[in-house]
């Protein structure tokens, strides 16, 4: 019996008729975390933007199909799509300073994001968010959620940005350049965090970067785009294998071998 991936993906996007995506082929089953990897534009954003329905709002057009569990995003009509977000499917943008909103505090942030799609019991709420907040090891007492954005780190920040995506238990979580703004130790342990929540919740993660160290640490498929095509998919452990040009440059730049940074993945404890 065959399983039906979670998102099946085959697209092109134009932007004023220029191509910026070709014949794009994805299949993402659940569970599983597809790395997405590729050098500054290879078309990454590009692809994000289309899967949430966003592309037109930044003067591109997308055609094919996207299918969520049997649902095609790419035909749903905006009101449709802003009751899907969130919900089914989430999104860890980059830039966390950027993504938040310095004025508000934290538990706003999260009401907001939870009045989407719940009923507002607080009871409900609270109890929600603070079991997110010790699950992306964030303090969970009232104090750390009445700061704004600007009075937290930002690592701490993108934490949040982990736990906002967590909120309604979405199907899919797109992870868009989550450690790109990080140091390297912060960098290293918000990869932990999300291969932690994929293997204790079977969270299922396409994980867009440019940045190879990180999609070795976390994905156990990996897709590379190179000018808005992807020209070739290989398990994790495989990626030594790789013929294409541009995977191979990508590998070239590693600082270790990629068998090192796959197998630091398997060490890694659930809990």
């Amino acid at each position: 019996m065959t399983v039906e991936p979670l998102l099946r993906v085959r697209l092109d996007a134009k932007y004023d008729g220029a191509p910026a995506l070709c014949d794009i082929r994805l299949e993402l089953g659940r569970g599983e975390v597809l790395g997405l990897v590729g050098a500054s534009g290879a078309g990454k954003s590009t692809l994000v933007l289309s899967l949430l329905g966003l592309l037109p709002w930044r003067g591109g057009r997308v055609s094919g199909e996207a299918i969520l569990d049997g649902q095609n995003l790419l035909e749903m009509p905006e009101r449709s799509l802003r009751q899907l977000r969130g919900r089914r499917i989430a999104l860890i943008p980059q830039s966390p300073m950027s993504a938040l909103n310095a004025a508000i505090s934290l538990e706003s942030h999260f009401r907001e994001a939870w009045r989407a799609h719940e009923t507002d019991e607080r009871v409900q709420f609270l109890s929600r968010v603070r079991d997110l907040l010790s699950e992306v090891q964030l303090p969970s007492e009232p104090e750390f959620l009445r700061r704004r954005p600007p009075q937290i780190s930002v690592g701490q920040a993108q934490r949040v940005l982990i736990a906002l995506a967590l909120l309604h238990r979405p199907d899919l979580i797109i992870a868009d350049e989550p450690t790109s703004a990080l140091d390297p130790v912060t960098q290293s342990q918000v990869v932990d965090l999300l291969s932690r929540l994929n293997r204790k919740h079977g969270v299922t993660f396409l994980y867009v970067s440019h940045d190879l160290v990180s999609v070795l640490q976390i994905a156990d498929r990996i897709a590379v785009l190179n000018a808005g095509s992807v020209v070739e998919i290989l398990p994790a452990e495989e990626i030594g294998q790789a013929r294409h040009p541009a995977t191979i440059a990508l590998l070239k730049a590693l600082p270790v071998p990629p068998e090192v940074l796959v197998s630091y993945r398997k060490h890694l404890s659930p809990e």
